[in-house]
């Protein structure tokens, strides 16, 4: 797993249009439910896998824009050295974005929360997560963040065409750590 970077993110408790008991809170990448602090794109502050290299440049982007990050959730993400494409039905190299730096910051003690799998159609920013986006977590076992317990189940699920009607691909993995500030 490959560090790709931090962000900061409003939780959402589980909606109720999700439907199991098992899930507490969406941790998911995908800013479709849990949204991410800001809009952050327009300021150029991210870095080639479209996250932040460590928690401070996020903090001195918000304290520039008035943006309160007063309970909000800070993440950070590893990511799987492959993505699935769907119309080969393989596995494929990816990079970060080669125009942006990219120099992560590993965090000091971060807590793992399990594994999200996401839609990159774009190849840049993530977009949808099938486990919440798409409901697939009421058909899959899912842990109370709505995630996957290991690497090994993401991809079992990918390369079985689970989430093949959910959203157009590629599809990435990735580890989602909760950092507690101390």
């Amino acid at each position: 797993m490959i560090p790709a970077g931090y962000l900061y993110k409003s939780v959402v408790t589980k909606p109720d249009w999700l439907e199991s008991d098992r899930i507490k809170a969406i941790y998911s990448l995908s800013g479709c439910v849990s949204e991410d602090f800001c809009d952050w794109i327009d300021h150029w502050k991210h870095n080639g896998y479209w996250l932040f290299d460590s928690p401070d440049v996020m903090e001195a982007l918000a304290a520039a824009n008035g943006i309160d990050l007063k309970g909000m959730t800070l993440f950070f993400y590893r990511v799987y050295h492959r993505q699935w494409n769907q119309q080969t039905g393989s596995w494929e190299s990816f990079q970060p974005e080669a125009s942006l730096p990219t120099q992560v910051k590993l965090p000091e003690r971060a807590v793992a929360a399990g594994y999200d799998v996401t839609s990159f159609s774009t190849q840049n920013a993530a977009e949808c997560s099938p486990l919440s986006c798409n409901l697939m977590a009421q058909e899959i076992t899912v842990n109370k963040y709505c995630l996957l317990s290991s690497l090994e189940a993401a991809k079992r699920l990918i390369e079985s065409g689970t989430f093949a009607q959910c959203e157009p691909g590629p599809y990435r993995i990735v580890e989602v750590c909760r950092i507690e500030k101390i």
